[in-house]
């Protein structure tokens, strides 16, 4: 099998190509390494891709050009990259939204109008459903976005659910609920939470920190877009993915001053525009459509992300 993952270069779009590479698949990665963190660090997430020869890195923004040349190589397109987080996505900065989320994946789903045997994954997220009205939540939920991300988010998945209806796209959407881990991203609050363990410096946390999220190890995030990409006739369906871990950033922090062995200097500011207070996952659709089931524990899976924050510059 042939692979295209976009968003090669970042946190879990390293992960996928490096899962499907070492299973003997080729992947074409695609990233234009937009400027929401230091270039080097998405570098040092491609270095183990590089070193398999079926792995070719394609430098190039998504948002500036037919891509049917592109998706013509590939059998499964793997639709990962995207301007991520919450707090950035208000003001001046919302152009980059609209153009890395919504016309990027725009001009994908139009290069596959005329291959309907391709099969598009969409990474979208937990966010398009803001304070869920049911907890954990059901895909059935109306959406109701807090920020301008999460709107971004939520037409993706519109449009992939457009170019199904219209032109048969097998396009699948995905909604990942917090993923942490390794390569974690420098503004989402683990890294910058292990950081400070690590260095001593102050913690800061927005709101109180009771709020709780779903946390999803980035393993199980690669598991499930794998088997969305494989799966018989799920062309259409949007889909839970989440760890069925919902813990506070307080039980959080906790876990990761153990691993410290030190106390962490935590202060408390209001919450950020857009943030939620708690996010929980009915995952039972895609636990029938794509056997899904979480592998890793949260302590696991955050003790993994704190070990690999030791050796991060």
């Amino acid at each position: 099998m042939r692979y295209l993952v976009t968003g090669c270069a970042g946190f879990i779009g390293s992960h996928l190509a490096e899962s499907l590479l070492e299973d003997g698949s080729q992947v074409i990665g695609i990233d234009c390494f937009n400027d929401n963190y230091a270039r080097a660090g998405k570098l040092r997430n491609l270095e183990r891709a590089r070193q398999w020869d079926g792995f070719e890195f394609v430098p190039i923004d998504l948002s500036r050009g037919d891509l049917r040349d592109l998706v013509s190589e590939c059998d499964v397109v793997l639709h990962l990259a995207a301007e991520p987080g919450v707090r950035e996505s208000w003001g001046q900065r919302f152009e980059f939204y609209m153009r890395n989320n919504i016309l990027a994946t725009q001009l994908l789903l139009d290069a596959l109008r005329e291959s309907s045997d391709k099969r598009l994954v969409y990474a979208s997220s937990s966010s398009i459903y803001g304070d869920a009205e049911r907890l954990p939540t059901p895909e059935d939920v109306i959406p109701q976005p807090r920020s301008p991300y999460g709107t971004t988010k939520l037409a993706g998945e519109h449009l992939a659910q457009l170019y199904h209806a219209n032109y048969g796209v097998d396009a699948v959407c995905l909604r990942y609920f917090t993923v942490y881990g390794p390569r974690q991203r420098p503004d989402m609050a683990f890294h910058r939470f292990c950081r400070a363990a690590i260095d001593g410096t102050e913690v800061t946390v927005f709101g109180d920190g009771t709020q709780s999220r779903d946390f999803t190890f980035v393993a199980d995030v690669v598991a499930a877009t794998r088997a969305a990409g494989a799966a018989a006739d799920v062309g259409g369906q949007v889909m839970n993915v989440g760890g069925g871990s919902q813990i506070s950033v307080n039980q959080a922090l906790e876990l990761i001053a153990g691993f410290a062995g030190r106390e962490l200097n935590v202060t408390y500011a209001p919450e950020s525009s857009g943030d939620v207070r708690h996010t929980s996952a009915d995952t039972s659709r895609a636990r029938s459509l794509l056997a899904f089931a979480p592998a890793v524990g949260f302590d696991q899976g955050l003790q993994a992300e704190f070990e690999w924050m030791t050796g991060v510059p």
